[in-house]
């Protein structure tokens, strides 16, 4: 589902619940799985891959926001070269996300923004073109909302934030505070 709100801002609204390919390694976090390195494997699924694709191609929007369910940017939560991360959002579909980062890249879209929900914490990131380069070109940004009422503690840190945010420079900001987000967009500005 595309919404328009004039030429401010074009949603790109995104189902990664249905037409996914089903999760690698099991439904939890893992470390060294391969499988989810297949370059066949979508979080999408293809039609929905080459909906978004062309959408961001043709929007003429000063902001491109694409509103979507799980974590976005690359979260390892293990210290280390071998990374722990989970198999339910992007990082289990990692060439699922590579091609949405270089479609964005290679189309020149300005201005884009990943909203996520369902993460039950609030995080700011930066979409690195590679994240395993932090020097790498940051080619959007993703905000995440946290829950209302559901999980965590409340508490301003993250619970092992001392080996993410270490491990993840392109995480720019993590709190288990409850709440919500909201979010003023601009010609100038999304704050």
């Amino acid at each position: 589902r595309r919404l328009r709100w004039g030429r401010l801002a074009t949603f790109h609204m995104l189902d990664t619940r249905q037409y996914r390919s089903d999760q690698a390694c099991g439904d939890g976090w893992d470390a060294g799985c391969e499988e989810r390195l297949d370059p066949a494997r979508s979080i999408t699924g293809a039609e929905q891959e080459r909906w978004l694709l062309d959408g961001l191609a043709q929007s003429d929007a000063t902001w491109d926001v694409l509103g979507q369910q799980v974590f976005f940017a690359q979260r390892d939560r293990a210290s280390g070269p071998v990374q722990e991360v989970s198999m339910d959002g992007w990082d289990g579909y990692k060439a699922s996300r590579d091609r949405i980062l270089a479609g964005i890249a290679e189309r020149g879209v300005q201005n884009p923004v990943v909203l996520t929900g369902d993460v039950h914490t609030h995080w700011a990131n930066d979409l690195k073109a590679d994240f395993d380069d932090p020097g790498s070109a940051t080619v959007g940004v993703e905000l995440v909302t946290s829950s209302i009422t559901s999980g965590q503690d409340g508490a301003d840190t993250v619970n092992g934030a001392e080996t993410v945010l270490p491990e993840n420079p392109h995480i720019k900001f993590a709190s288990n505070r409850r709440g919500y987000v909201r979010a003023r967009v601009t010609a100038r500005e999304l704050r």
